[in-house]
């Protein structure tokens, strides 16, 4: 750490902090772990933040496993080979470890592995014993593999019911207390009919389920709500008449908690606790456990039989009789063995440091990072950062996990979009998380979202995962950033710094989100003429230049007429496939040929323009929410096709667009803005357009940037192509296209449909065969040219339309050099 003392922010960190962060008693500082541990986060200058998401394996941890498997020989446990009872020996040592790990006896508890924490919250709720008087309770901080045990409970009759626990909960609590501060949702049945005919006459049993941590906020819930449920349920839940009947048991999800707290099942003694290994030390990544009571254990009903939980069953006859111990009924098959092996070598990890002294860095990291969030303020003195979860005193810090969740604010009020900040990230090579986290009632509890906000968002088309992150002027989902064990200093000081120059305006004005910069002064504002004009037939391949070209109704004449396809149905492009920027094309219009080239084919491939095409093998395709009728190719064609770019695709040509399609596209779900002409496969618009002068003014930044020794910049210059634009026009100041709204080339007259905005391919540059990935030009453009979240570079046009009717004809051609007179 000694190294790093001269800098002054660091050296009030560890004034704050110092007895907590980098484990001071530990074999290894921090500093040593990530030298000697992690060097692969150096090696790509990467700051990772979504240990909540899965946390990273270490060079050591991995080492040991590779030693291990590469110097033993480890056989099926299902078997009395020496290698099976070997493993069988560490399969039960590793049961033991995982009980050990949170406190538990193996006198009263077992360790079951499993695929994963889902499938061990899956196997809770597919065995558990419902019947209609039982009930599902469960607190809205929680993953959906916990709401999906809701289906169940629902299934087998039982009611299910959500509750809002206060967030102001301390150990000592009684139910008498808590009852006070617990608020229940409205109950959820179904089949009521048909479970009121088979009313149970035996035991009913009950389970609540609630998160040692929340995922989304980082909130860790008090234990003692396992002591409350089960002893004294009737204070806590005699608020609700339809919660008085029968036995409670407890689940805990604690996929997320076990990294840094994981529950002492001796003093809170939960009946089923689901664990996750990834995100404990990386590694494996398809196993899990459910820590069950053996008394809980006995409870539940299975159905389902495989190898490894019978002791006979006969083929032909309704006969089977199960194996007794708990581990081998309930887990089907054998066992992934060589993770478990695996885990033995992360446990060691943690045990070296202590999970007491992980707790105690991560939480160090967390509550230094929330309070730079917190102090930060635009120009104009408003907040910039919303926090999600108790962050407001020092005193609270033990009931934080180490996750940040929180929203950004513009001066004006309006809301950063949570994709603008993962994507500004991204090129701050600041790897973070956002939307809900499988986490819809803690997304919704804290960002205020109504239950018709959350339809009304649904039916707008908005799902998992896309790019709608504000509807309504609401955020449908935050950002998170969560530490791990060997989490710095340094990558908190790079997130914080990053939030604070990308995100806060010094200007006591309001900016309305457009940080486009004022255009640069020395240029004279001279007439604009057609600089080039550059077709790309086959989407994502090579383009090429033409002095003039023809029009069509659909944009340049064969311009992104072909795509490629996976054999999974993914239509290509260069995001997923760089090396498509390889094959290049030609089109003569006078021989009526395509012709394709690649340097790992041999032969060119010429593609007949007016045949070729299996014109009887016509089929549907979907892109950018737009449908589109295709024609496909011959077996020798796919096969040019599959070799040129390294993977198996096939050649498909544009046959029909289905405008009725597009037209009946949810507002707001499709990409495309040229909703009302027809297009190729173009992502939004029939043409791009790009100013030299524009491209120019970017160059004479990134030059700047490298003069003025700005940190990780290396010399980067840019062509026109890089952005691969149809239509590069010269003259002018640079981004005068911004204000354009019409513009007229000769005689034809073209719309604009606004700024192109730009994504990560523009950083591809393709060099002697090789693919060179950087973070610019992006990561510049990102500075000067964001409005409302998108990075902003040339201008979408279209056909205009005169008296109602799109431009056509056959004189209709384009050539370079010919004047452009905007608006």
């Amino acid at each position: 750490m000694a190294s790093h003392m001269g800098d002054g922010a660091k050296e009030e960190f560890l004034r704050d902090f110092g007895e907590h962060y980098g484990y001071p008693n530990g074999p290894k500082s921090i500093d040593q772990i990530r030298a000697t541990e992690f060097k692969r986060l150096q090696f790509q200058d990467l700051v990772y933040l979504d240990h909540a998401g899965a946390t990273l394996y270490s060079d050591l941890q991995m080492e040991s496993v590779f030693n291990d498997l590469t110097n033993n020989v480890y056989g099926n446990p299902h078997s009395q080979s020496d290698s099976s009872s070997a493993t069988l020996d560490i399969v039960k040592n590793a049961r033991l470890q995982v009980l050990d790990y949170c406190n538990a006896s193996p006198k009263e508890y077992t360790c079951i592995f499993t695929s994963g924490a889902t499938a061990a919250l899956k196997l809770v709720g597919e065995a558990f014993p419902w019947n209609y008087s039982s009930s599902f309770m469960y607190t809205m901080e929680n993953h959906n593999s916990v709401l999906g045990i809701r289906e169940y409970a629902l299934g087998h009759g039982a009611q299910a019911i959500a509750v809002d626990i206060d967030e102001d909960i301390h150990p000592g609590m009684t139910g008498e207390t808590l009852s006070s501060k617990m608020s229940l949702h409205q109950v959820q049945r179904r089949n009521v009919a048909e479970s009121l005919e088979g009313e149970p006459t035996g035991d009913v049993y009950n389970l609540f389920a609630f998160p040692s941590e929340c995922n989304f906020s980082g909130l860790r819930f008090g234990l003692d709500l396992v002591n409350i449920i089960k002893e004294d349920s009737s204070k806590i839940l005699g608020i609700s008449s339809v919660c008085k009947n029968g036995q409670w048991m407890v689940l805990i999800d604690a996929a997320k908690g076990c990294a840094t707290m994981p529950p002492d099942l001796s003093k809170y003694p939960a009946d089923f606790v689901a664990v996750s290994f990834y995100k404990l030390f990386g590694y494996p990544t398809g196993l899990g456990a459910l820590i069950v009571r053996n008394d809980a254990a006995s409870l539940l009903k299975k159905t389902y039989f495989s190898g490894g939980t019978v002791n006979a069953s006969i083929a032909d006859i309704d006969f089977v009789k199960r194996r007794e111990g708990i581990e081998e009924m309930f887990e089907d098959g054998t066992v992934s063995f060589l993770s478990i092996v695996s885990i033995r070598h992360g446990f060691k990890i943690l045990s070296s440091l202590t999970v007491s002294a992980i707790s105690r860095h991560v939480a160090s990291l967390a509550f230094y990072t929330r309070k730079m969030l917190l102090a930060m303020r635009h120009g104009n003195g408003s907040s910039v950062c919303i926090l999600y979860g108790h962050h407001n005193s020092k005193k609270l810090q033990h009931e934080m996990g180490p996750i940040i969740s929180f929203n950004l604010k513009r001066p004006d009020g309006s809301w950063y979009g949570y994709r603008e900040v993962e994507k500004l990230a991204s090129l701050s090579n600041i790897q973070l998380r956002t939307g809900c986290f499988c986490n819809p009632g803690a997304c919704a509890k804290y960002l205020g979202l109504s239950h018709l906000d959350l339809i009304s968002n649904t039916e707008a088309g908005h799902v998992c995962w896309d790019d709608h992150d504000i509807i309504n002027g609401k955020p449908v989902g935050a950002v998170r950033v969560s530490f791990g064990y060997m989490s710095t200093y340094e990558d908190a000081k790079k997130f914080v710094d990053f939030v604070g120059s990308s995100f806060v305006s010094p200007q006591n004005h309001i900016d309305h989100g457009n940080q486009m910069k004022g255009l640069e002064n020395g240029f004279v504002d001279t007439g604009y003429y057609l600089k080039s004009i550059t077709i790309y037939p086959i989407k994502s391949c090579g383009g090429f230049s033409a002095r003039s070209w023809p029009l069509s109704s659909n944009g340049l004449t064969y311009d992104r007429q072909w795509v490629l396809k996976s054999p999974t149905g993914e239509i290509l492009t260069q995001k997923k496939v760089p090396e498509m920027g390889f094959v290049s094309t030609l089109i003569d219009l006078s021989q009526g040929i395509l012709f394709v080239e690649s340097p790992r084919c041999k032969e060119r491939l010429q593609i007949t323009l007016e045949s070729n095409v299996y014109e009887d093998a016509i089929e549907d395709i979907e892109l950018y929410g737009q449908r589109y009728e295709v024609y496909s190719y011959d077996n020798e064609t796919n096969a040019w096709f599959s070799e040129a770019i390294g993977r198996t695709c096939s050649l498909l040509r544009y046959s029909r667009f289905n405008q009725d399609f597009m037209l009946k596209k949810i507002k707001g779900a499709a990409t495309c803005r040229d909703m009302k002409n027809k297009l190729n496969f173009a992502n939004e618009a029939q043409f791009l357009l790009v100013s030299e002068e524009s491209v120019c003014d970017l160059n004479r930044r990134l030059s700047s940037d490298v003069q003025k020794g700005i940190s990780g910049k290396a010399m980067v210059q840019v062509s026109a192509s890089r952005f691969r634009p149809n239509l590069v026009v010269s003259g002018g100041r640079p981004y005068a296209e911004d204000g354009w709204r019409y513009i007229r080339i000769g005689n034809k007259h073209f719309s604009s449909l606004g700024g192109c905005n730009r994504c990560q391919i523009i950083n591809l540059a393709l060099n002697s065969g090789q693919v060179q990935k950087s973070n610019e030009p992006l990561a510049t453009l990102a500075s000067y040219r964001r409005v409302k979240g998108k990075i902003l570079f040339g201008i979408l046009l279209k056909h205009a339309t005169i008296d109602g009717e799109q431009q056509q004809g056959a004189d209709s051609w384009l050539h370079v050099g010919q004047d452009i007179h905007p608006d």
